[in-house]
């Protein structure tokens, strides 16, 4: 089965939804780290009130998220994805109106942390499913790759001009850009236009929220052959790269007196590594076959990251930090449009949603998890013995890729982007 070619046109109306969310996607990048920048220069928050932010944001975030993965699978996606949207946006504003009448406060931002992380999970939920339902099977490599490239676009210009920003005009500005571009996303998804179908029934499903549904995603995800492994790769593989980042910044900045634009550089030019990875995946599995693909640059993407154990000061080090996320970047860049195009093609069309948001709250609360695990183990050990066995874990997680082919889901009726 073809998986799209490059340079194929998906139509106006996928145009619109690409735009929306590359507007989202880079101001999202732009206030890269902006609550707990706030906390730390508005409200002096110590390391430890930011951690305790940032993980109790992110767990209480995804716990709150549980009950809406299988509610979404219930209603149209393009009109809970807008409500998503502007519940993001509302809840950002928040942040530089109290400011500007000096009532920042812990609390305040630890609810706004909550509502965005339980809105970013509603969202990725409902626009599987209507990527799904709105582009053609043949198409979905293509657009995934469209969206990669997007990733690492706006990751790689994102932090570095925020940071600019926040040094110029004050820390609550990058808020107000990010509250912005929900707006934009938001206006760019009702431009998509059309009539969505309505929602798709998983079999014997009553219509009904039941407490059964609750947990339909991890069930469905855990008795598939294909997405079980899956599942269990990239929880691992994302939260062990995830919980090495605060050890990073802490060696790079703190222990090896790189300023803090280095260590900026240090991970913004990699992200070409994405760019370059996201134009090859179509290619790579046209020659040589999605299961393929998936398999080779699943394994590459864990050699990289034992690396980072061994950075040392000066050029040399900020080379070898470049070096390796590069190479770990570019595997990614490949792996993911494949892997996210694999996801949906195995999920049934009434059960994307409920998969996807187990998927996104099992992966950050193992990123949460991890992170404070890894943290309370660089106390121990160090920050280096620390890196190594993250890195040396990663190395092991290949084991857990899917060993077979299957054939995906039979393919339902759907509306095909329309025509350029």
């Amino acid at each position: 089965m073809p998986d799209g070619t490059p340079g194929t046109s998906l139509g106006r109306r996928f145009g619109w939804l690409w735009a929306a969310y590359a507007v989202s996607a880079f101001g999202t990048r732009f206030a890269f780290d902006a609550i707990p920048l706030i906390a730390v220069m508005v409200l002096d928050a110590g390391p430890t009130e930011v951690s305790v932010l940032a993980a109790a944001g992110l767990a209480a975030g995804a716990a709150v998220a549980v009950p809406l993965g299988p509610w979404v699978d219930l209603r149209r996606k393009r009109p809970v994805m807008i409500a998503t949207d502007l519940i993001r946006c509302a809840a950002l504003l928040s942040v530089p109106a109290a400011y500007a009448l000096g009532m920042v406060s812990l609390t305040q931002l630890l609810l706004v942390s909550v509502m965005v992380a339980a809105a970013d999970i509603t969202f990725a939920a409902a626009s599987g499913a209507f990527l799904k339902s709105f582009v053609r099977r043949e198409d979905l490599l293509t657009a995934n790759a469209r969206f990669e490239a997007t990733t690492w676009t706006t990751t790689m210009l994102g932090p570095p001009l925020g940071g600019a920003a926040v040094g110029l005009l004050g820390p609550v500005t990058t808020v107000l850009v990010d509250a912005a571009s929900f707006l934009l996303s938001a206006l760019g998804l009702r431009a998509v236009g059309g009539e969505e179908a309505p929602p798709a029934r998983a079999e014997g499903s009553s219509g009904r929220l039941e407490a059964r549904d609750l947990l339909g995603g991890w069930h469905y995800i855990l008795g598939h052959p294909v997405l079980r492994p899956l599942f269990l790769n990239t929880v691992l593989v994302n939260g062990l790269i995830m919980a090495a980042a605060p050890l990073m910044i802490v060696l790079m900045v703190g222990r090896l007196g790189f300023a803090p634009w280095q260590y900026g550089l240090a991970f913004a030019v990699p992200c070409l590594g994405g760019l370059i990875g996201s134009r090859l995946s179509r290619r790579l599995v046209a020659r040589h076959g999605r299961h393929r693909v998936l398999r080779v640059t699943g394994t590459l993407r864990a050699c990289w990251s034992v690396g980072l154990a061994f950075v040392g000061p000066g050029t040399g080090g900020l080379v070898l930090v470049m070096g390796v996320e590069f190479g770990l970047i570019l595997c990614m860049g490949v792996f993911n449009p494949v892997f996210s195009t694999t996801r949906l093609d195995h999920t049934e069309t009434g059960r994307v949603a409920r998969t996807l948001s187990a998927w996104s709250v099992t992966g950050k609360l193992t990123i949460a998890a991890l992170t404070a695990l890894w943290g309370l183990l660089a106390g121990l050990a160090g920050i280096r013995t620390a890196l190594a066995l993250a890195g040396v874990l990663l190395l092991a997680t290949p084991l857990l890729l899917p060993r077979h082919e299957a054939e995906p889901v039979p393919a339902e009726a759907a509306p095909a982007a329309d025509a350029p």
